[in-house]
């Protein structure tokens, strides 16, 4: 039961945090499409681990086979799911990187627009000193950075880009007018390698924590799919050697059972055994 329990508090607090993403993203009203609201993501994953845990909780309390096995095979599933996401992954690496490069280009298009990409994109160029999604040219796909525009932003790219020394206050403006000059004249000026290749590179450089949370994540999910599979074997087991067995939670054709006889306090602790 503990791998079923583990489960439902990781769902619960993954729905809990996207809950409250989601109502902090509704206050300020900033996302134009559904695909780039984080909030709803998480969302959706809390409450598929909630509801598959907790179905996995239930079977092993009433040792219902149907729910056990609907545990395990939804929790084989997703474990086949992401395991061949991540082969899909490795052989079409091109590919995969090209999507997010669109996404990407995608997310700058909206990035005044929608508040929770503008953090994750700012703290992404902060944290692996990079710019846009392939490049720093990406931030022209943007109306305020467009070199078409009017305005102190144009032609030009986010601070978060810009190359600045510990301590120092940034500038707003220390990108200004960037996309008008060349790569090699823009070296001490902003981080002109794109978010995709530095966040690749950071992998290889750290592929030890990398393969710690691929563990961390996969682990958990193959032990809960071992345990179930063992605990639906020992309640066949027991089936096929007493014969066969109705827990009443599903069953409405069920017989009542009879009354049992309970003294005082067993009746105030409601844990007297059956006879």
């Amino acid at each position: 039961m503990i791998p079923y329990c583990y489960q439902s508090l990781i769902g619960g607090c993954i729905l809990a945090i996207g809950i409250y993403a989601e109502v902090e993203r509704q206050r300020y009203k900033t996302l134009e499409g559904i695909f780039l609201a984080p909030a709803i993501l998480l969302i959706c994953l809390g409450i598929v681990l909630f509801v598959v845990s907790f179905i996995g909780v239930l079977g092993s309390l009433r040792d219902n086979i149907t729910l056990l096995k609907v545990f395990m095979y939804t929790l084989a599933v997703c474990l086949i799911l992401e395991l061949l996401g991540g082969v899909f992954a490795l052989a079409f690496r091109n590919q995969t990187l090209e999507l997010i490069n669109k996404n990407i280009r995608r997310g700058i298009k909206n990035y005044y627009d929608d508040l929770d990409f503008k953090n994750i994109m700012d703290f992404v160029q902060e944290k692996f000193k990079c710019c846009g999604g392939q490049e720093y040219k990406d931030w022209g796909v943007n109306m305020y950075h467009n070199c078409s525009s009017r305005g102190p932003l144009a032609c030009g790219v986010p601070y978060t880009c810009c190359v600045t020394k510990l301590h120092e206050v940034a500038n707003t403006l220390c990108g200004y007018k960037v996309l008008e000059k060349e790569r090699l004249d823009l070296i001490d000026v902003i981080h002109i390698r794109g978010c995709t290749d530095a966040f690749v590179i950071w992998l290889t450089d750290n592929y030890k924590i990398m393969a710690g949370i691929l563990l961390g994540i996969l682990l958990p999910q193959f032990f809960g799919l071992l345990v179930s599979w063992l605990y639906i074997t020992r309640v066949e087991d027991a089936i096929s050697e007493w014969g066969n067995y109705t827990d009443g939670l599903l069953d409405a054709n069920q017989q009542s059972r009879p009354p049992v006889q309970r003294g005082r306090v067993s009746k105030w602790l409601k844990c007297m055994p059956e006879k």
